[in-house]
């Protein structure tokens, strides 16, 4: 049944992209000029950050929800009995700039089921963003989900348009993919992440006198966790491996959630959330703090511990590393220590340029004490608070089961892990 009124779409597609992760506009600076509308610094709208912590909403929403794949864990896939709708580009144009007017959003998020062929919804995505771009001189935020596949001269168009650009790698495994998601394949995907990586690149390479640069907000990716039994260590395998070979800037997991009549292989519970948490915790080390994936997870754990977070749950491993001298750490250790995020590390390393390092110190910056003094000794503490031999240590910085997310997504912002 095709769906004709606006209200009714905009209902059917702003839920079906709940699935996508929103990002944040980093790294991206479009002017307000005189005669376009805004400047980049209710139903569909979603919240996201930017590195200095100001709050942003997005405008996310599908072009359509109607798809020619069968991905068995996709609400949208051919087979699912669900309403379908579609906008047309010009409906998504209105709809963006009639948003912004009213000071509901600073940007759009923009994907889609892919219809007839990847190059057909390609080319509609990116009419969204041409448009707003040139027929309005919209000046706000652009994210676009780029269609795997698609044609090279399709995926160069998009970057021009958009502020970022993403590829989802949709699974950790060839074997998952090919399990759940048979009509995608790894290898056209990383094509697409490749050329994507060489527009980057060469955008810039250019002099300031060539036309806007291409995606100067990078490319992100994302991927399914807990619709098959990939353990945490294939999947921060996949993540590191991505990060090294197409410069990504953020990998995004995003947790299944079951559905009606699901696929008898699908899991019937959504995964826990901290899951999700814990390797968002990993994915944070391994870009910020030189951490190796294989170093998160053992042969014997492969899933990163519930009990303590990725850095913690190291530490604890590796007691044998601890306790560290403040005043004569370098910073790669420094960056190892539980509750040491790399603001405060910098800040140490500043701080003792002028005198020995103090316990005192360390409460002006405001560090966890009770996490940290079992790893470090200072000035005016020569050993350890406590043995760190012993299971009394990891109980005891066991944290509470109960998860706060503002604390989380607080500690995730920061830094301080």
């Amino acid at each position: 049944m095709a769906i004709s009124d606006l209200n009714a779409k905009l209902r059917i597609l702003s839920d079906a992209a709940k699935y996508d992760a929103s990002c944040a506009a980093s790294e991206s600076q479009r002017p307000s000029t005189a005669t376009g509308l805004g400047s980049l610094s209710g139903a569909g709208i979603c919240h996201s950050f930017t590195p200095d912590g100001r709050c942003v909403s997005l405008l996310k929403l599908l072009l359509t929800n109607h798809c020619v794949y069968d991905c068995r864990y996709c609400v949208n896939r051919v087979s699912s009995d669900i309403a379908r709708a579609r906008f047309s580009p010009e409906e998504i144009v209105d709809l963006t700039l009639s948003f912004y007017r009213r000071n509901y959003i600073e940007g759009l998020f923009l994907s889609s089921g892919i219809y007839r062929s990847p190059d057909d919804t390609m080319v509609d995505l990116i009419r969204v963003a041409r448009s707003l771009r040139q027929d309005h001189e919209f000046n706000g935020y652009i994210h676009l989900k780029v269609i795997p596949g698609s044609a090279p001269d399709l995926l160069a168009q998009a970057g021009r348009w958009a502020d970022r650009v993403s590829a989802n790698i949709e699974l950790p495994t060839d074997i998952d993919l090919m399990s759940l998601a048979p009509d995608k394949n790894r290898r056209i995907i990383e094509t697409s992440m490749a050329h994507i990586q060489t527009n980057i690149q060469g955008a810039r390479e250019a002099s300031a006198a060539t036309p806007p640069p291409y995606a100067p907000a990078g490319q992100t990716t994302q991927m399914v966790v807990g619709a098959t039994g990939s353990t945490d260590t294939q999947i921060l395998t996949t993540a590191s491996g991505l990060y090294g070979t197409y410069g990504l800037r953020r990998v995004y997991y995003s947790s299944y959630s079951p559905y009606p009549h699901a696929d008898p292989r699908l899991p019937v519970q959504a995964p826990a959330l901290l899951r999700e948490h814990r390797l968002y915790q990993a994915d944070w080390l391994m870009r910020h703090y030189g951490f190796n994936a294989h170093e998160l997870t053992t042969e014997h754990e492969p899933n990163l511990s519930w009990d303590h977070d990725p850095k913690l749950a190291w530490a604890l491993r590796h007691r044998d590393r601890f306790p560290v001298d403040l005043n004569r750490a370098d910073r790669e250790l420094l960056l190892r220590v539980p509750g040491l995020g790399y603001r405060n590390v910098d800040r140490i390393l500043s701080i003792r340029r002028y005198h020995r390092l103090t316990t005192d110190d360390l409460k002006r910056l405001h560090v966890p004490m009770a996490r940290i003094l079992p790893f470090i000794i200072t000035a005016d503490r020569i050993t350890a608070e406590q043995s760190l031999d012993g299971d009394s240590l990891a109980k005891r910085l066991k944290p509470p089961r109960q998860l706060s997310l503002f604390t989380a997504a607080m500690s995730a912002h920061s830094g301080q892990i």
